[in-house]
């Protein structure tokens, strides 16, 4: 029997900026889901490089700054037939500065071979709200990001603690 394939190294960032949570759709593809950004490490990088490489080149944010890995996710993809293990490493970013309310980035070197450019549209969601449903399991830390967020920046989760928002992942069940 064939040994397995080595996992591919992913890494997946969630950036806040003033209480609210990076998001894009594909503007080609709305089918693909709501998404943060997220990308493959390259020879020799480190998942902390690689969260920064791709956050800039898939939202054109430059200067953005990790403030915790959040943890690691051995997730199963399958595609055209054939699976592949990923291991994503989850970060959690901030924007040091302004940012825009809403934008339309082109990613110029996809890391999946598909012809480039991809065009990403950008906005921000209020975490205040609740956790959105993002595709791909890529929300699989999203409740690791709220309690950080609660815990380090004194960030109010009230209406979710309350029950006065909608809460898909169960995130107030979390609290003492």
């Amino acid at each position: 029997m064939p040994a397995s394939p080595p996992p591919i190294q992913k890494v997946v960032a969630y950036i806040t900026w003033d209480g609210e949570l990076l998001v894009f759709r594909h503007s080609d593809h709305p089918e693909a889901g709501l998404q943060v950004p997220a990308g493959t490490l390259e020879t020799g990088e480190t998942p902390e490089q690689a969260v920064l490489r791709e956050t800039q080149e898939e939202t054109g944010l430059a200067g953005l700054e990790i403030r915790a890995c959040l943890g690691l996710q051995e997730f199963e993809f399958s595609s055209a037939g054939r699976t592949e293990i990923h291991w994503r490493h989850y970060f959690h970013l901030v924007v040091p500065g302004q940012a825009p309310n809403t934008w339309r980035h082109f990613e110029r070197s996809p890391s999946d071979g598909s012809p480039g450019p991809i065009a990403f549209d950008f906005f921000w969601l209020k975490l205040s709200t609740g956790m959105p449903e993002l595709s791909g399991d890529l929300g699989f830390y999203l409740k690791n990001l709220m309690i950080l967020l609660q815990h380090s920046t004194g960030f109010q989760l009230s209406k979710i603690i309350n029950g006065d928002a909608h809460d898909p992942n169960g995130f107030s069940g979390l609290l003492p």
